[in-house]
């Protein structure tokens, strides 16, 4: 029976943003690369390109050989457990891409290993080239012949101290040649979507007038705050405390000084709206709330303490913290759901408040998910914000699509 290996990889530059994934077949016994796939797939999130990756792997070793006994090998812990059935699949999105890879080769013949991602380069750089080719409205195509991929790859070493393969010099880029061609004919390409051009940044750039400025308000502590509990959109909805209402009157006390806030948006949560409220008594300015600036539903896990989820949910945590394509239990929410709704009420804000300054007050996820948009951070940079109740951070959005984080964490109005 042959032996290929699968290396498989995807990739959301934003998370969700513009995404691909890349995957390759290795002969498990040669070391030889067999055969490449990559596609730009449009918008989408990690989790989503990473099982593309998988599929269309799966799929290239079935056009080799469909008798084949495949390994794979990919840095993506969420696939690799739940293909492999330690791990639940609760994402809406997942379902549908892990049942397709289950559909592709007989479950006996695959097995599936999670590798560090530096050893999964090859997989990685072909996700990267097909983001690269997608950005300029191309289809991603081989780079090279098999010598110079696997060099690429840094195979090469390994294929000089593999046993060398049967046949006359060149059989193997005839035989790569014909694993492509088979590869084109078993997994039609979708066709890339163009993204816009990439936005001019540095000294050199236009003058691309006044930007909008978002100055991100999180809401004063409630009663679960201090005691760190979860308190999202899906439990109840507290009110602010007697300490978060003296917060939301010094916060409100030290804008009010600054003079710089031409409109207020809040979440519809009741400590957001309080909070804003406090702030646009002294302002003078309505409020405009936006359901899109809710924080993340928790589900089973609202009013639980970290400690009290890892108690009774070990599983589902772990899942939870490993990547943001996973919800909470109880039908919660993932970190890459709320990237989405937060992305689109930001640029349906962008669109009405152009070129003007507007105070946004919300929650935890939503203001971190804001900032980490704008660094272009991943997702794992939401576990490594600080972010008090009360404090002010600020971001920048440039007419040319670039934005600029000009304030995180500043507490200073409550001292």
């Amino acid at each position: 029976m042959p032996k290929f290996v699968v290396e498989a990889d995807g990739g959301s530059r934003g998370n969700p943003g513009p995404a691909g994934y890349g995957a390759v077949v290795i002969d498990g016994v040669t070391g030889e690369t067999l055969a490449e796939a990559a596609e730009y797939i449009g918008v989408a999130t990690n989790n989503v390109a990473e099982y593309k990756g998988l599929i269309a792997g799966l799929k290239a070793a079935k056009a080799l050989d469909p008798g084949a006994d495949v390994h794979v090998r990919m840095d993506s812990k969420l696939v690799v457990e739940q293909m492999s059935g330690r791990w639940k699949i609760k994402h809406p999105d997942m379902k549908p891409l892990a049942a397709e890879a289950g559909r592709i080769l007989p479950t006996g013949q695959v097995r599936y290993e999670w590798i560090p991602r530096e050893k999964n380069k090859h997989a990685d750089r072909l996700a990267n080239e097909a983001m690269d080719a997608g950005k300029k409205g191309k289809r991603w195509e081989p780079s090279g012949s098999t010598a110079e991929l696997d060099a690429k790859s840094g195979r090469g070493a390994a294929r000089s101290a593999a046993p060398a393969a049967q046949g006359p010099p060149g059989d193997a880029a005839a035989g790569a040649a014909k694993a492509r061609a088979a590869l084109a004919a078993a997994y039609e390409l979708i066709p890339a979507v163009p993204e816009q051009a990439a936005p001019s940044a540095g000294w050199g750039a236009a003058d691309l007038g006044t930007p909008a400025t978002f100055v991100l308000l999180r809401h004063g502590e409630t009663a679960l705050t201090p005691e760190k509990r979860f308190s999202g959109s899906g439990g109840g909805d507290p009110e602010l405390s007697a300490v978060g209402r003296r917060q939301a009157d010094a916060v409100a006390t030290a804008l009010a000084a600054r003079g710089t806030i031409q409109a207020i948006v809040s979440s519809p949560l009741l400590r957001c709206r309080r909070t804003a409220d406090a702030v646009a008594t002294r302002l003078g300015l309505n409020v405009d709330v936006q359901d899109g600036l809710r924080e993340t539903d928790f589900g089973a896990w609202e009013g639980l303490t970290f400690t009290e989820v890892r108690e009774r949910y070990p599983d589902d945590l772990s899942a939870w913290l490993a990547s943001p394509g996973v919800a909470p239990t109880g039908g919660g929410e993932s970190f890459n759901a709320v990237a989405t709704r937060v992305a689109a009420t930001r640029d349906a804000l962008l669109a009405r408040y152009a070129g003007r300054t507007v105070l946004v007050v919300t929650h935890v996820t939503p203001v971190k998910t804001l900032v980490r948009l704008a660094l272009g951070a991943p997702p794992e940079s939401l576990f490594r914000m600080e972010l008090s109740a009360a404090s002010l951070s600020a971001v920048a959005y440039y007419a040319d699509g670039n934005a600029s984080l000009r304030l995180l964490n500043d507490t200073s109005h409550l001292r």
